[in-house]
């Protein structure tokens, strides 16, 4: 048995209190075990739930009620409307989920979604989930965005930039070590013996031999030169408007791609409801569902909810299989 998952209250006038209901309501029979760290009045009683002082208490609650390990909202939460207000709780949730994981008292961390603008309107000092924890993990620099679902797996080099940053910040250096990053973890928690990595040009037709540009040659190529060299199953670069049909996808397990929407776009396209996010370069298992706080359709928990769980149940199904894989690793 792996330990518990973490589940994070994300932003409270959202709709994670509403998936975390729903979550457990589909995996309470066959797991995988999770304890939800959020606000209890919340819940309004829309399903069974327990009080647990420490991770260790989920797994024999887990198959009768929801295990909550409780964190206070300071201010009364109206779905819908957030306010930075109940940032604390927000940032607390987060923060004790990924020590119980640091501490092996629970196997790995799933995030609700937050809103990343509430967060900085009080003070939050990072662009997302994925720095926060990198910075709690104290491997800051060293974090690895992947979206993963069953028909594609993306990782995007440059992360949460504008796209004039990205392009100022792509370097040979950082290609190799995302690139390694994706290997490491595809073979210590995805189980990929030897993984394919498909690396992505940046410029339309991957540069067409320079006439459309000379990353590919000056940037790219000698980052897929160097991965090569140390024995890793590179190709590339590849035209990133063809890279992604149903034909090329079979030919690789990753695709290593130069910015966040070169990345995002079609995964979501292919499988927005079966997508998660996953974070890389951690100690920590990291995953989450692939989708927003949607404060549009949020509704309080016991009404009738419009919410789809089935990014979040991929995440945590996906965080404890990671999680045995690591495991198992280690051993």
């Amino acid at each position: 048995m792996t330990a518990p998952i973490a589940l994070t209250l994300g932003d409270p006038a959202g709709i994670g209190p509403e998936l975390a209901v729903a979550a457990w309501q589909a995996l309470r029979n066959t797991g995988p075990v999770f304890f939800w760290l959020g606000d209890p009045v919340l819940l309004n009683n829309a399903v069974p739930f327990r009080l647990i002082e420490k991770p260790e208490d989920a797994e024999q609650t887990f198959s009768d009620a929801l295990p909550v390990l409780p964190i206070t909202c300071p201010i009364l939460v109206t779905p819908g409307q957030p306010t930075s207000d109940n940032a604390p709780a927000v940032i607390e949730s987060i923060e004790r989920a990924v020590g119980f994981v640091l501490e092996g008292r629970a196997g790995g961390v799933t995030t609700n979604p937050i809103a990343k603008h509430i967060l900085a309107a009080s003070g939050f000092a990072y662009p997302g989930h994925t720095e926060f924890l990198a910075a709690l993990c104290q491997t800051t620099g060293q974090e690895v965005m992947m979206l993963a679902s069953p028909q594609l797996k993306v990782v995007p080099v440059t992360i949460h930039v504008s796209l004039r940053r990205a392009l100022e910040t792509l370097t040979t250096d950082r290609i190799i070590a995302v690139a390694r990053a994706t290997h490491s973890a595809l073979q210590n928690d995805f189980g990929l013996v030897s993984p394919r990595l498909a690396i992505a040009g940046l410029n339309p037709h991957a540069g067409e031999e320079g006439l459309m540009g000379t990353e590919e040659q000056t940037i790219i190529g000698p980052a897929i030169a160097q991965l090569k060299n140390e024995g890793l199953c590179v190709s590339g670069p590849y035209p990133p408007d063809t890279m992604f049909s149903a034909t090329a996808r079979p030919k690789y397990d990753v695709a290593i791609c130069m910015y966040h929407d070169q990345a995002l776009i079609p995964l979501k396209t292919l499988d927005m409801a079966e997508g998660v996010n996953v974070t890389l370069g951690l100690p920590i298992i990291r995953t989450s569902p692939d989708h927003g706080t949607a404060f549009d359709i949020a509704a309080p928990v016991g009404s009738a909810s419009r919410a789809d769980p089935s990014s979040l149940l991929a995440a945590l199904r996906l965080a404890d299989f990671m999680s045995q894989h690591r495991r198992g690793n280690s051993q």
